[in-house]
C-alpha cells in the first residue's frame, strides 16, 4: 500500500512516500516558503521521482498537532482533499506522538523512565506529551498538557528522556540525569508520520475525511482577543 506522508506542523516540514513501512522516498520543504506555496508542488514532485500516480495512493497520514497554526491547516486540508481526489483513506497524527516515536532511535541506545515531548507554545509554556516504553512501541501516560516551562523543569526526574522542539531555549537548564535528544531526533519526519499511520491502519484504526481537524491544544491569539472583546 502506497502512503503520502505530510508534515507541516512547524517551518520546515517534509513529505514522505512509503510502501507500507518501507521508505520511497522524502523531501524536506523550504523553511523560507510558506506550506501553502511549496506542499503540492513537492507532492508533485515526489510522486514522479517515484514513478507513481496520484491514484496510486491509498493512504494519506498528515499531523494534525499541537504545532503552527497556518501549517496544520495547510496540511489537514492538503490531505483531505488529495484523499477525497483518488478515494484514498487519510489518517491524522499527533505531532507529540511522532517526536516520542523519533525517540525510540536505536542509535540512542536507552530505556528512559519516561519520553516527554515538548513544543514551544509561546508565552513561557509548553505543549507536552508524556510517554512511556513499551514491548510494541510507546504507550502514552496522559494526555496533551499546557504547562509552564519552568514547572516543567521542576518536575523532571533522571532517567527521563525528553526531546522536541520545545528543548531549544531550555536544554541548558535541564536538571542532572534528565536525557535530551540529539537535534536531528526533535524535528517531525514525515517518513515518521507515515510508519505511523501504517501501524495505526494495520491495527483498524481509520479516521473520516470529513471530521478531522487540526487539533491546535488552544484557540489562536486573534480568536482569544476575539473573545474578550
Amino acid at each position: 500500500m502506497i502512503v503520502l506522508a505530510l508534515e507541516t506542523s512547524a517551518t520546515a516540514g517534509s513529505v514522505a512516500l512509503l510502501d507500507g513501512d518501507q521508505m520511497i522516498a522524502e523531501c524536506g520543504l523550504d523553511p523560507e516558503r510558506r506550506s501553502a506555496q511549496t506542499l503540492a508542488p513537492a507532492i508533485a514532485a515526489l510522486l514522479a521521482e517515484a514513478g507513481l500516480k496520484p491514484s496510486d495512493v491509498r493512504l494519506v497520514a498528515t499531523t494534525i498537532g499541537p504545532g503552527s497554526f497556518t501549517g496544520l491547516r495547510v496540511g489537514a486540508t492538503t490531505a483531505k482533499t488529495f484523499a477525497y481526489a483518488v478515494g484514498a483513506e487519510v489518517l491524522g497524527l499527533n505531532t507529540l506522538d511522532v517526536f516520542a516515536a523519533q525517540a525510540l532511535d536505536p542509535l540512542l541506545d536507552i530505556k528512559p523512565v519516561e519520553i516527554h515531548s515538548t513544543i514551544d507554545a509561546q508565552r513561557k509554556e509548553l505543549f507536552v506529551g508524556r510517554f512511556r516504553w513499551a514491548a510494541a512501541g510507546i504507550e502514552r501516560l496522559a494526555a496533551d498538557a499546557i504547562v509552564p516551562a519552568q514547572l516543567w523543569l521542576a518536575n523532571l526526574q533522571p532517567g527521563m528522556l525528553v526531546t522536541g522542539p520545545g528543548l531549544d531555549r531550555l536544554e541548558s537548564q535541564l536538571p542532572a540525569g534528565v536525557i535530551a535528544a540529539p537535534q536531528q531526533l526533535r524535528r517531525p519526519r514525515a517518513a515518521t508520520v507515515g510508519l505511523l499511520a501504517w501501524r495505526d491502519y494495520q491495527r483498524g484504526r481509520r479516521d473520516d475525511l470529513w471530521t478531522l481537524a487540526p487539533q491546535y491544544l488552544r484557540a489562536s491569539a486573534a480568536e482569544e482577543k476575539a473573545a474578550s472583546s
